[in-house]
């Protein structure tokens, strides 16, 4: 198979990215331009097409780029592969940690929305709820104003 040389414009279509965010992950060297032209153009081949869709998909894992360049640096001094995949792993378990506990909280407001929701549609009398002068308060224990 005949490896492909592309152009930055070309490789930022290619990966749906900008010019810029190319430049800039040049920058922290997460990406290395294979080689330039005398005239400064930078030039990519098919592994960088690959290597940038990767990061592109580590960002959508809530990735930060500095967790990502950890990981790149780590292959490059492993040929083995085997640290970068302990360290992916341990990352991988850090963020679905994260995302468990974003879910629980988001969880609990779609509960707490359905609730609302809930009451509002089953009463016909709808009154402003007066916070902490309240007394007797039809929410109950779900009231956020009730003192303990």
């Amino acid at each position: 198979m005949q490896e492909h040389i592309h152009r930055i414009g070309d490789l930022a279509r290619l990966c749906n990215v900008t010019v810029r965010t190319i430049r800039y992950y040049e920058s922290l060297g997460l990406l290395k331009s294979d080689f330039r032209s005398s005239g400064g153009q930078r030039y990519y081949s098919d592994a960088d097409v690959i290597y940038l869709k990767r990061i592109a998909e580590l960002k959508e894992l809530d990735f930060t780029l500095a967790e990502i360049r950890v990981i790149i640096h780590l292959g490059k001094d492993d040929q083995s592969g085997e640290k970068r995949r302990l360290e992916l792993l341990r990352q991988y378990r850090i963020k679905l940690s994260e995302a468990l506990k974003r879910q629980a909280q988001l969880e609990k407001r779609i509960e707490d929305l359905a609730w609302h929701i809930e009451q509002l549609e089953s009463t016909t009398e709808f009154q402003q709820c007066p916070g902490l002068e309240c007394k007797r308060c039809s929410f109950g224990e779900r009231c956020r104003f009730r003192q303990a």
